[in-house]
C-alpha cells in the first residue's frame, strides 16, 4: 500500500470560502456507550457530507473530522496509535507561551457557502450533542485576496499544491494510519490597534515580506525576529513544510479578532518544531497576540473511519 490523497480526508489543500473550526470534548459519563456513539456519528458523519455535497454540488464542501491523544485512548484502547500523537503540552519561549487547551473532537469545515458549513454543523451536532460539550466554535473566512487580518497574503510558505499532500499525509513509515494526518489547531487574538499604528515599512519587516506584492525582502531588510524567519522548522539542516490553511475571525463590534492557525502535517514533529523556533526567537507577531488554545489531533484516513464506523478500532 502507499499514500493516495484520494484515501484521506480534506487535509492537504483549499482553505475555504466560510470555515468553521468546533472542538468538542467528551463528557465521559459511560465510556461503552459513548464508544457506540462515536461509531454511529463516524458513519452518519460521512453520510451526511456526501449527501451535503450533492445537494450543494457546487459548494466545495470540505471536511476534517480528527481526535486528541486523550480521545484515542478513551475511546479505542485496544487499538493501534499513531506513531507521533501525543497530549500537546504547553510550550514555553523566554517571553512567550503557547498555551495546550482542551479538546477531545476537531471538526474543520469549509464551503463556498456559509449555508453548507451550518448545515453540516447542524446536523452532525444531532449525534455529538448528549455525549460531548463544547469548548470552542469559532467561524473564520476568507479575507480579500486571501490575505491574513494583519493584511499580508497568508499561505505563501505552503508548499506547491500538486506537491502539498506529501507533506500532509503519512506515509507508509505508519502503515496502519497511512492516508492519515496531524492537525495542529491554534486560537490567535491579535491588538489590531497596535498593529495598525505600525507603519507599513515597519509590519513589512516584522512579516518578512512586501504587504502589497507579497515580495520576500531581503534576510538584512527584515527583523531578526520577523514572522517568516521565526517560523521556520529546520531538521537535520533541511527545511520542513506543512499544509497551513490558517483563516481571519472577527467580531468587529466587540474588537475580538485573531487568526485560527491550522497546521496539517505527516509529521507532527515538523509543526513542533516550528511552534518552538517561534518562541525562542520571540516571533513578532506575539508581540501583539495572544495564544488562547492549542490542540494536536489525528486525523483519520478514510478507510480508518469506516473501521472506526464499523467497531473495529474497539
Amino acid at each position: 500500500m502507499s499514500m493516495n490523497p484520494n484515501k484521506a480526508q480534506d487535509v492537504w489543500k483549499d482553505a475555504g470560502e466560510h470555515v468553521q473550526f468546533t472542538v468538542l470534548e467528551l463528557k465521559r459519563q459511560d465510556q461503552q456507550k459513548e464508544q457506540e456513539a462515536i461509531q454511529e456519528f463516524v458513519d452518519r458523519f460521512q453520510a451526511i457530507t456526501r449527501s451535503l455535497r450533492i445537494r450543494d454540488n457546487k459548494g466545495n464542501l470540505k471536511v476534517a473530522l480528527g481526535f486528541s491523544n486523550d480521545a484515542w485512548d478513551y475511546l479505542f484502547p485496544n487499538a493501534p496509535k499513531p506513531k507521533e500523537l501525543e497530549t500537546y503540552q504547553t510550550l514555553t519561549g523566554p517571553k512567550y507561551q503557547m498555551p495546550a487547551t482542551e479538546g477531545d473532537l476537531f471538526l474543520h469545515i469549509r464551503a463556498n457557502d456559509e449555508a453548507a458549513v451550518y448545515e453540516l454543523m447542524s446536523q452532525v451536532m444531532l449525534f455529538l450533542r448528549d455525549f460531548t460539550t463544547v469548548v470552542d466554535e469559532t467561524k473564520g473566512f476568507r479575507y480579500f485576496e486571501g490575505r491574513a487580518i494583519i493584511g499580508f497574503i497568508d499561505g505563501t510558505e505552503n508548499p506547491q499544491v500538486e506537491d502539498a499532500a506529501d507533506y500532509a499525509i503519512i506515509g507508509d513509515e505508519d502503515p496502519f494510519f497511512e492516508n492519515g494526518s496531524y492537525a495542529f489547531a491554534q486560537k490567535w487574538r491579535h491588538n489590531m490597534d497596535i498593529w495598525n499604528k505600525l507603519t507599513t515599512e515597519t509590519q513589512e519587516k516584522a512579516v518578512g515580506r512586501k504587504k502589497f506584492s507579497d515580495l520576500e525582502l531581503e534576510d538584512g531588510e527584515k527583523f531578526s525576529n520577523a514572522h517568516n524567519v521565526a517560523s521556520q522548522a529546520k531538521i537535520n539542516g533541511v527545511e520542513q513544510k506543512i499544509v497551513r490553511m490558517n483563516v481571519p475571525y472577527s467580531d468587529p463590534a466587540s474588537g475580538n479578532t485573531g487568526t485560527y492557525f491550522i497546521g496539517y502535517s505527516r509529521y507532527w514533529k515538523v509543526t513542533k518544531t516550528m511552534l518552538q523556533n517561534m518562541l525562542d526567537k520571540g516571533d513578532y507577531l506575539l508581540s501583539f497576540s495572544d495564544i488562547l488554545s492549542g490542540q494536536l489531533f489525528f486525523i483519520p484516513s478514510r478507510p480508518l473511519l469506516d473501521k472506526i464506523a464499523d467497531g473495529e478500532l474497539n
